[in-house]
């Protein structure tokens, strides 16, 4: 396969990390969202991916959104599906980046770039979105939790329209949260070392 000019392959990789980065918010609704607007034709996936806008992946994914979004309301479940869902973001992290990026690479390559791309991609808003929660159960024994379900749902929307539109501003938006989290961090290191 040619190596394609810069200017084409850049606009590509930045949905793939924008579109991996959905996952860290809702595991399944990026896939939902992405299968549907492959099948209607207004997202170009790789060959190896067209799978996700079948009926079946949709209908999956549709039935999996809703037990995400459903159970992340529940205080008891929310619990269970965020343990199942941290190893799971990252995953669709990798699937939705690999998918985007199968269109400028044969798929073992974007598969390899996609994990590489989208796994951390995925686990940077995962990780804010774990510490807030953590927060929110430790100061309101987790009666916020629900309100901020229904926050990280709006924002996994809004991140994935911002995501088709413009992918640069995710990146960006990610490299904030970066920030963020890693002068939360150094906080918390510089507290424990001073007591």
């Amino acid at each position: 396969m040619d190596a394609l000019p810069i200017s084409e392959a850049l606009p590509v990789v930045a949905l793939a990390v924008a579109l991996a980065a959905c996952a860290g918010f809702r595991a399944w609704l990026p896939l939902l969202l992405t299968g549907a607007l492959s099948r209607a034709g207004w997202v170009e996936l790789g060959e190896s991916f067209q799978f996700l806008g079948s009926n079946k992946a949709l209908a999956l994914f549709a039935i999996s959104t809703v037990v995400e979004i459903v159970g992340d309301k529940i205080p008891a479940v929310d619990h269970a599906l965020d343990a199942i869902g941290t190893p799971l973001r990252p995953a669709v992290g990798a699937l939705l980046a690999a998918s985007v990026l199968g269109l400028v690479s044969d798929p073992l390559t974007s598969v390899v770039l996609g994990t590489a791309i989208g796994a951390p991609a995925a686990v940077v808003p995962h990780a804010a979105k774990s510490a807030l929660r953590a927060a929110s159960t430790a100061f309101t024994g987790g009666l916020a939790n629900p309100v901020l379900s229904f926050m990280e749902d709006a924002a996994t929307l809004l991140l994935f329209v911002l995501a088709i539109l413009v992918p640069f501003l995710v990146i960006a938006l990610l490299g904030v949260m970066v920030y963020l989290i890693a002068r939360r961090l150094a906080r918390s290191r510089s507290t424990v070392a001073a007591a």
